[in-house]
């Protein structure tokens, strides 16, 4: 009997091995291919943002080329009207179509999205909306990641997985931030931490961090000489995340407003409007440059040259309306960026009139638009671990860890005490339209899913005969620690335990939509729609 628990014991480290193995090769995949349709992505931007700038100071002050570039503009506007008719789901940021995927509520062609938004995204900042390449570089990663499943025809777990893993990488490569991207699937996408996916993103993080490093170099974006933040002080902290939560929660309702405004609009056909935001783009071009495009050029900016606050305030309202606009027109690019722009903005504005005030060093400016950019991050994201993680990447200063994270999460709370919702989890829902664009219903093969018991939740200590997983979901394990329990009836759960699950692809969304719920903190049980 020992000998048979002994090889018992044996065959599962075996299979453990032989699981991380695949994983960490996988994980190599998706890193490779996602970092670099991220890069392509990322010198196209480049190019078109060059590109804007030469035209820029070619038509200033001439009225025939300015007529002729805002004629551009329009033809371009209609341009990428077209793109979005070839492929929907490339429109926007991507991190909702991402998400969609993820939950079954999607399944776009992987090839016809990288190239819609390649070449809508592209159009879109040549003609300079205020668009960002992060956003889209979540989504180009994680469809990266699917031609890499489809191609080596990986099962529809492996395929979801590398999915998220490659939106992660994307991110990393996109910000240079491996840790960050890593994060972001683990708190954005998926809401949990599943160790199979922990294992393969950590790897298509890192792998396309490399990758993007090895063409852009190894600077971090934000480089400043670090002011530590004086511990009698940090009641300035709380008001500033107090500050940025409240704006956080504005900025998510107006955006999605803006959206729905823009969508009533209905008298006007989408192949008019969208060109008429191309030509507002381009007179915003000829009379406040610093706000188009994603928004690195306002940071430049805001570093060298420090502005007055009333500039500050200036640039943040005029980039915030710009964005609203470009954001409500569905066309292919991120908010994202330019989120973390204002951000900025508003922490730097805050900080410059705190230290006139208070006498704080100077130099804390840019630690005030750094933190800024945290908070705000958490307070319309919804991820504060993200966002302090990434803010961290960012500047690599380890010293600013403790304003960072005080900010962010006071952000984040006065945002869930305002019952805001999730900026991107908003725009899924906004997504039930496309549902059912290219079902699972043709396959039978099951999805793994795991989910782990959050502490105080109401499953801890219930049978697992007592709560309804719904039809469709089929409990295959529950870990425990080292432990794989064999599922019945009787079985009582506890907070911590990982319970995995088969689940029917022709339900997929229904069927994971039930079980968020049921793994949340609080535990209300109801039927799942059948």
């Amino acid at each position: 009997m020992k000998n048979l628990k002994k090889l018992s014991t044996l065959r599962k480290i075996k299979s453990n091995n032989n699981e991380a193995f695949f994983l960490v090769i996988r994980g190599l995949e998706v890193g490779i291919f996602a970092g670099l349709v991220s890069v392509l992505y990322r010198y196209l931007l480049s190019f078109a943002e060059s590109g804007l700038e030469h035209v820029l100071e070619y038509v200033a002050n001439n009225p025939l080329r300015i007529t002729l570039w805002l004629i551009l503009l329009a033809v371009l506007g209609v341009f990428v009207y077209f793109v979005n008719r070839f492929e929907p789901d490339a429109s926007g940021s991507g991190i909702p179509q991402v998400n969609a995927e993820i939950k079954g509520r999607l399944n776009p062609s992987w090839w016809r999205v990288i190239l819609a938004k390649l070449i809508g995204g592209t159009t879109s900042v040549f003609s300079g909306l205020s668009l960002g390449r992060e956003g889209p570089s979540v989504q180009l990663g994680g469809m990266a990641a699917k031609g890499v499943a489809k191609i080596t025809k990986a099962d529809k777990t492996t395929e979801l997985r590398m999915i998220s893993c490659g939106a992660g990488a994307g991110m990393a490569a996109a910000f240079n931030s491996p840790l960050a991207g890593t994060m972001f699937v683990m708190e954005e996408i998926h809401h949990s931490f599943d160790r199979n996916i922990l294992c393969m993103g950590i790897v298509s993080t890192v792998v396309a961090d490399y990758v993007s490093k090895l063409f852009f170099g190894q600077n971090t974006i934000f480089n400043y000489t670090t002011v530590t933040f004086p511990l009698r002080h940090y009641w300035i902290l709380i008001l500033l995340g107090i500050l940025i939560g409240l704006c956080g929660v504005g900025y998510t309702k107006i955006m999605l407003k803006s959206q729905e405004l823009y969508k009533k609009l209905t008298k006007i056909p989408q192949y008019i409007k969208l060109p008429i935001v191309f030509v507002i783009s381009g007179v915003v071009g000829l009379v406040l440059p610093q706000v188009l495009c994603g928004g690195h050029n306002m940071v430049s900016y805001l570093i060298n040259e420090r502005p007055e606050v009333g500039t500050m305030f200036f640039l943040l309202t005029a980039k915030f309306i710009f964005g609203a606009l470009c954001f409500a027109c569905g066309a292919p690019g991120g908010t994202l960026y330019p989120l973390c722009v204002l951000g900025t903005y508003l922490g730097a504005a805050f900080g410059s009139v705190i230290i006139n005030y208070t006498g704080l060093p100077d130099g804390l400016w840019e630690e005030f638009a750094v933190i800024g950019m945290a908070g705000f991050f958490s307070a319309t994201v919804k991820s504060p671990i993200t966002g302090i993680v990434l803010v961290f990447e960012l500047t690599g200063n380890m010293n600013n860890l403790l304003p960072l994270a005080t900010v962010a999460l006071i952000s984040y709370a006065v945002s869930n005490m305002l019952g805001s919702e999730p900026i991107y989890e908003a725009l899924l829902g906004r997504l039930s339209g496309k549902e059912g664009l290219a079902p699972f219903n043709s396959k039978r093969e099951k999805v793994i899913k795991s989910y782990v018991i959050p502490t105080g939740s109401d499953l801890d200590g219930k049978k697992i005969k007592e709560v309804e997983w719904g039809r469709h979901a089929l409990i295959i394990t529950v870990e425990r620690g080292e432990e794989s329990i064999t599922p019945n009836g009787d079985v009582v759960l506890q907070g911590g335990d990982e319970i995995v699950f088969f689940v029917s692809q022709r339900k997929l969304d229904k069927t994971c939509e039930h079980l968020d719920e049921l793994f949340e903190e609080q535990y209300k049980p109801h039927s799942i729609t059948k």
